[in-house]
């Protein structure tokens, strides 16, 4: 890597002061601290901590933790691309190349037109890059179709880095998810291509069929509210011709069925839950009161028993959908989830309750962990604020004169 280090120092005053590129010095810098460590050291003679991670590390750390559902995408793309088309059999190799050429150009426009934005701000406000968006970057084309038209997916990038991050003054200031107004934008923009209750694939005229449209889980939930069919046995029933237990609870698990590119597997999930627990990267307080805010909500539903979503036994409602992905990387965002200790569990356990209460209710739209999570993220400060009130009662009481 000398030979990297040395062309950037030989171009670096070009973009310092009185360079002729000066303006473009903060786009120099954050390609330079991303690939090697900062020489910038503290001058102040004050107490300091004096640590490798940076904020630039610290989001490396949540992009490996993604990287099974990022690998497992690209095999489940290209599986469900061959079980469209009738031809389960696919050898490994046609499956992974069909899943790489249809998720890689996903990613590669989320980050071209994400940083575009955040290139352009730091040159007009004369700041440096935010680093925030390495992950917002990976997270768009997970919890997108495969099939979503990337022209959308740019549109949609631009839309969430300049209205729910730059309006707000940028990386640490957002109050919403950047990735999950991403999708938001084009569900209430484009429904039909991103509608949450339908996954479509479409061919390039060399297959068996030209296109194929199925429900996902969520949606067969969604309509047993209509025609009183048990949900369980739809499931394990639907699809049957082509892909035998497609919806069944393993697979559910597993995460090999149509649906958002990587927020199907549970698993793969939870092994990047993993990553971040351990690393201190993720919060597992927001993680389980997800899952335990959902899973309680969903035996509440068991005993009200009102129609056939609701009989869904609750721990169907854990590996249906996204509720794992959200889990994991959507309510755990540091910068738009609460910061206090028990306002966490609060606002996990709300994120949950709120996602089932959505599904059930709202048959239009089967999935809602997007909407739980971003409507928690306008809450996050009054349940903090609340929580610090609480605190300062309590030793106010406790205190004596």
């Amino acid at each position: 890597m000398k030979f990297l280090r040395d062309a950037l120092d030989s171009v670096k005053p070009h973009f310092e002061k009185g360079g002729k590129w000066e303006k473009f010095f903060y786009i120099y810098e954050a390609h330079d601290t991303l690939l090697f460590a900062p020489k910038d050291t503290t001058k102040s003679k004050g107490v300091q901590i004096r640590d490798a991670i940076d904020t630039k590390r610290l989001m490396m750390t949540v992009i490996i933790s993604l990287l099974p559902c990022l690998l497992f995408a690209i095999y489940n793309t290209g599986l469900q691309h061959f079980l469209a088309i009738g031809q389960p059999e696919a050898a490994i190799t046609d499956i992974i190349w069909i899943g790489l050429i249809k998720v890689i150009p996903i990613v590669v426009v989320s980050y071209v037109s994400g940083l575009s934005v955040e290139f352009i701000f730091a040159t007009i406000r004369r700041h440096e890059v935010a680093e925030g968006f390495l992950v917002s970057g990976m997270l768009i084309p997970l919890v997108m179709p495969p099939d979503i038209p990337l022209w959308q997916v740019a549109l949609a990038t631009v839309f969430a880095v300049i209205i729910a991050k730059e309006a707000f003054g940028g990386t640490g200031m957002n109050i919403l998810n950047v990735a999950l107004t991403a999708r938001a934008f084009l569900y209430f923009a484009y429904p039909g291509d991103i509608s949450g209750d339908v996954w479509s694939y479409i061919g390039t005229g060399n297959e068996a069929v030209s296109g194929f449209t199925g429900a996902t889980p969520l949606s067969i939930g969604a309509e047993a509210i209509a025609t009183g069919e048990n949900v369980v046995a739809s499931l394990n029933a639907y699809g049957s011709g082509w892909a035998d237990g497609l919806f069944s609870l393993s697979n559910l698990f597993m995460g090999f069925y149509p649906g958002s590119i990587g927020a199907t597997s549970v698993l793969m999930c939870l092994i990047g839950a993993v990553i971040l627990i351990i690393t201190g990267t993720g919060n597992w307080k927001i993680i389980f009161s997800v899952f335990l805010g959902a899973y309680g909500m969903a035996l509440l539903f068991n005993a009200i028993g009102a129609n056939a979503f609701m009989e869904v036994p609750a721990h169907y409602h854990l590996v249906m959908g996204g509720l794992a992905f959200g889990a994991v990387y959507m309510a755990t965002d540091p910068v738009s989830a609460s910061q206090t200790e028990a306002g966490k569990w609060i606002y996990g356990i709300l994120i949950g309750v709120l996602t089932v209460l959505i599904r059930v209710f709202n048959p239009a739209y089967p999935e809602g962990i997007m909407l739980a999570i971003l409507f928690m993220n306008v809450f996050a400060p009054l349940i903090d604020y609340y929580v610090v009130n609480a605190n300062k009662k309590r030793r106010l009481q406790r205190a004596t004169v």
